[in-house]
């Protein structure tokens, strides 16, 4: 056990976007109580690992680093906090498993990590995966700093039940935050630099709330009234379920203009049957009948998805269901994964578990596809003018790299700043990213 306060700190976020944003609030958090960033975790006194734990390689990585901050060559080992959907998942268990770890807090507790520092300092190990029922958003500091591009947590939680997800098991049941605390956060975010903003939530079209004047609002009328900060110039969110993509939501695709042509919509598998079993609650066809509605909405948008591979029970012909879906809807990108049976989930206990082996010939076949559908998209984009905001230097002298409106990396060379927004002409494409050259006029 540590016995003095930190000084340092170093977060280090796996996963998810909403791991991210939770990781930075964590720092906001620990340098409002006076500790400076390290640059990383061989630097650090206290280092905090906010962990995913969808896969088990993303769980199992976790000790692996735990082993080595114990090890590491500079220095006496660090206070180690273990953070996020690891934490609340194995709870007192990831202490006995790693001694070295002296806090161990959940997503819906973080907002107690700097007196669960103190408890650490003062000798005792400290654990804390409580689900309260009051939001830990009302006892975060205020942000504190910002680049061009930020994610904001607008939901919470999943009541989906997907038979092979710890999601609500980990995150508890589907919570939205209120509306004025978002707006308010969104205008802080656009004080400090913010030109686009990602609102974030296990099922983030599941928000709902009620406006200044009370009314019954989804996400298409929180989007709406973001659409009306000054200085805010682009509007995402991420990760969507198809159940909850609402008529309202589709149309503000086609009627807000800061909302960019991007939807990650996750189906999993082409199978109805394997749907089912996954409790994923829509069918191959009601899938794409949402995507033929965006589509014709905004006919320019690009289109992203999840697909677990090896589901118990899968067939080789349901897997071909899968390709033959890709084929239909022709991504822009797509994520996909090899099934990693998690405890606890009804999955986990499902005849007809799939071989290794077979696992790994259908992601190979599956990614084959998605990228060439996404080198496909990037080379169709050769030769258009579009806009791209300046999020950071490349690796080269002189070279930017910022997003097109489709969430493309596109790297340029031009005397622009990071969070301005330059008209661009797409010179060439690879598969993951774009080359261009500013135009003359240059947009703020």
């Amino acid at each position: 056990m540590k016995t003095s306060i930190p000084k340092t700190f170093h977060v280090k976020s796996f996963g998810c976007q909403m791991n991210v944003y939770d990781g930075a609030r964590m720092a906001e958090l620990l340098e409002a109580e006076g500790m400076a960033p390290a640059a990383d975790g061989a630097a650090a006194d206290l280092v905090v690992l906010n962990t995913c734990h969808i896969r088990e390689k993303a769980a199992e990585k976790v000790y692996s680093d735990i082993g080595r901050l114990m090890k590491r060559e500079t220095g006496p080992a660090p206070m180690i906090a273990v953070a996020g959907c690891v934490a609340q998942a194995e709870g007192a268990e990831i202490p006995r498993r790693a001694p070295g770890v002296d806090i161990v807090v959940g997503p819906q507790a973080y907002h107690n990590l700097p007196a669960l520092v103190r408890q650490a300092a003062a000798g005792a190990r400290a654990l804390d995966t409580d689900m309260p029922a009051a939001s830990k958003f009302g006892a975060l500091p205020a942000r504190r700093r910002q680049g061009p591009t930020a994610f904001l947590t607008v939901q919470e939680g999943c009541d989906k039940f997907c038979t092979y997800c710890v999601v609500p098991y980990t995150r508890g049941a589907e919570v939205s935050r209120p509306w004025a605390a978002i707006v308010d956060e969104a205008k802080a975010l656009v004080d400090m630099g913010a030109k686009e903003i990602t609102l974030l939530g296990q099922n983030v079209n599941a928000w709902q709330g009620e406006d200044e004047k009370g009314r019954a609002q989804g996400l298409d009328g929180l989007i709406r009234a973001l659409d009306a900060l000054p200085g805010l110039a682009r509007i995402r969110y991420t990760t969507s379920h198809p159940n909850d993509m609402t008529d309202g939501l589709i149309r503000a695709h086609a009627e807000v203009a800061k909302l960019m042509p991007y939807l990650h919509l996750p189906v999993q598998s082409g199978s109805d049957r394997v749907l089912k079993a996954m409790n994923r609650s829509h069918s191959r066809d009601s899938y794409l009948r949402i995507l033929d509605k965006v589509r014709a909405a905004r006919p320019d948008i690009a289109l992203s998805g999840d697909f677990i591979v090896g589901f118990p029970g899968e067939t080789d012909a349901e897997f071909e269901d899968t390709l033959r879906l890709v084929e239909a809807v022709n991504y822009a990108q797509a994520y996909s994964f090899k099934y990693s049976p998690r405890p606890g989930t009804p999955a986990a206990d499902m005849d007809g578990q799939i071989a290794a082996q077979v696992m790994d010939e259908r992601l190979q076949r599956l990614q084959a596809l998605l990228n060439a559908q996404q080198h496909a998209f990037n080379q169709a984009t050769v030769g258009r003018r579009t806009a791209v905001l300046i999020e950071r230097p490349g690796k080269r002298p002189g070279q930017l790299v910022g997003k097109s409106p489709w969430l493309q990396s596109v790297h340029l060379e031009t005397g622009a700043a990071i969070g301005d927004i330059v008209d661009v002409e797409i010179l060439s494409a690879g598969p993951n990213s774009l080359a261009g050259a500013a135009l003359v006029r240059e947009a703020a």
